[in-house]
């Protein structure tokens, strides 16, 4: 038996995990992280598009 057989995930596998997810923390509390973690993407994108239009102002100069 190999190590990658061991690691590998299946469908069956990854359906098991979410429906344990969801028993444990329930479909509220995970769309409001949800919504927490897509808030925080927003703003580290927005803050890499003002770092990169400082950044090029600063280089002009």
């Amino acid at each position: 038996m190999s190590l990658i057989s061991l690691v590998a995930i299946g469908p069956w596998q990854i359906l098991i995990i979410v429906v344990v997810i969801l028993f444990l923390f329930g479909g509220k509390r995970i769309s409001e992280f949800m919504g927490g973690f897509g808030k925080g993407i927003k703003e580290f994108k927005k803050e890499l598009k003002d770092d990169e239009e400082t950044g090029s102002d600063s280089e002009s100069k």
